[in-house]
């Protein structure tokens, strides 16, 4: 009698875009609430504030991976974010987006 092998576990992409998107959602309300707060303005087109220099903390950075989280179906780590936190939305992104590809890489074994 042979016997059947269980079916090969499927294998996902890393969800790149839709962690952007979910990231930069969040971002800019972060980076929307730092300048009220601090008094900076910003440009009124979405690629300007990507770029604008605005200081974001890393705890609020924290708090944005919630939405990622949703996004790729497991917690991250905090120390995924760099420590003293990014000067624009665009550096957090550069620097969040491979690490979180990492650790997804790392728990479902895919490749980009």
């Amino acid at each position: 009698m042979a016997t059947i092998a269980p079916p090969a576990p499927t294998i996902t992409a890393f969800p790149k875009n839709d962690v952007i998107k979910a990231l930069v959602d969040e971002l800019l309300d972060v980076a929307r609430t730092e300048a009220q707060l601090r008094g900076i303005a910003l440009p009124k087109d979405e690629a300007g504030i990507r770029n604008a220099p605005v200081p974001l903390d890393s705890l609020s950075i924290v708090d944005t991976l919630c939405a990622v989280e949703a996004v790729i179906g497991f917690e991250l780590r905090d120390n995924i974010v760099q420590t003293g936190g990014y000067v624009s939305v665009e550096e957090a992104l550069a620097h969040l987006v491979p690490r979180i590809e990492k650790v997804w890489i790392k728990k479902k074994g895919a490749k980009p």
